[in-house]
């Protein structure tokens, strides 16, 4: 079946696939009907899967069943189910991980992690409960219309929540700077020697007066946990650091960091998310990934063109944008950018300066365009992920 290109944009796997694999696990098993196929469609919640199964071709009878969410019921209904039968299942992508798709994969069944915004949904239906979530999925599944997104190894995935950790403590770190801050501008306290968070004002901190021992307390306690954050985030950015050494990312950081805006948190995101860039046929197809092309409504002769879809992964798609602020300008010689780029490949390195050089001047036209700054970096994000895919599937040349 032939998936249509807005499946392709994003990088996606068709049903196809999992069909492909479960037929070869049987071959090697021997002895199962092959005409035989049971369609499962789950609802996953804490407490449990509301499953909805459909035999082959055009059969409409469904038989539901709902299970504890608990990897021995899980075992006890598919195991059920596999004898001597093909089961193919799927349910969508949400906040219980990958857990369940590891387990029916080590049981033989072909199953399917669906991207939730890709299941094919009646524009007429009014009514949603979890049974016909569960039996919409079991119907898209057979004809092969669910869309399956990226399942990353376990090292991976305990690389990625590390990192997203990381960027919540750096998160409060910076709540915590403001509350300060505020807590001063409220009583009409204000430094003038410079700016905040230097030396010089953290002393200046420690040494204020105030006419109520209370005020001197709440700052005690803000400058306590301040301290305590930037311990915390100290300790995370070390271990960043040694997780970017090991042989599984080394190679592809280098690549990345020598891209200006591009520092090993930023790096090492895109790698544990991504996994294998190649799996994007074109640097189009991951831009759409990233939501970062522009949406469309066309029409006979009149084509509309809006922002950004915003679809795809969204926090690699603000790490971008982030990264490409960088752009303003471009000075290949910054102390900061050789440093980084010390051992990295000369065709890369080239690559990453042809890049530097047109995203810097792409923001400047649409300045010089009145377009304004978000436009211009979020236009200079899109060209960054296209070079980023280049660079990752070895076309530098």
């Amino acid at each position: 079946m032939k998936c249509p290109q807005g499946l392709h944009d994003r990088g996606s796997v068709t049903h196809n696939a999992f069909r492909r694999v479960r037929e070869r696990h049987i071959q090697h098993e021997g002895g199962t009907d092959m005409n035989k196929v049971h369609y499962v469609g789950m609802d996953v919640d804490k407490e449990k899967i509301i499953l909805a199964r459909l035999g082959p071709g055009d059969a409409k009878e469904v038989q539901e069943h709902v299970i504890a969410n608990r990897p021995s019921a899980v075992k006890k209904y598919f195991g059920a189910l596999l004898a001597g039968a093909e089961v193919h299942a799927s349910y969508e992508a949400g906040c219980f991980g990958f857990g369940l798709y590891r387990q029916l994969s080590a049981m033989g069944v072909a199953v399917l992690v669906a991207a939730p915004g890709l299941i094919p949904r009646k524009p007429s239906a009014r009514i949603k409960t979890d049974r016909r979530d569960a039996y919409s999925i079991a119907l898209a599944l057979r004809a092969g219309q669910l869309t399956a997104i990226y399942v990353p190894t376990p090292q991976d995935e305990s690389v990625r929540d590390y990192l997203r950790m990381y960027e919540d403590l750096r998160g409060d770190l910076r709540t915590y700077k403001q509350r300060v801050l505020h807590f001063l501008l409220r009583r009409g306290i204000r430094y003038e020697q410079g700016g905040p968070w230097t030396v010089k004002h953290r002393n200046w901190l420690s040494n204020l007066e105030f006419a109520d021992a209370r005020d001197r307390k709440t700052l005690d306690m803000y400058l306590s946990t301040l301290e305590e954050l930037e311990g915390k985030c100290c300790e995370a950015a070390a271990e960043v650091e040694e997780m970017a050494t090991q042989e599984r990312y080394c190679e592809q950081i280098k690549k990345l960091t020598a891209f200006k805006g591009i520092k090993t948190l930023i790096a090492l995101s895109f790698v544990a998310d991504i996994g294998d860039f190649r799996r994007f046929a074109s640097a189009r197809q991951f831009m759409a990934f990233l939501g970062l092309v522009p949406s469309e409504h066309s029409s006979g002769n009149k084509r509309r063109q809006g922002g950004i879809t915003k679809a795809g992964n969204s926090h690699l798609r603000r790490l971008l944008v982030e990264a490409a602020w960088h752009y303003r300008s471009y000075h290949p010689s910054s102390r900061t950018l050789v440093e980084r780029r010390r051992g990295v490949d000369p065709q890369v390195l080239s690559y990453a300066n042809k890049a530097g050089r047109r995203l810097s001047r792409k923001y400047m036209h649409l300045m010089l365009r009145g377009k304004r700054s978000q436009v211009a970096v979020t236009a200079v994000s899109r060209e960054l992920a296209g070079f980023l895919w280049g660079a990752m599937t070895d076309q530098v040349a």
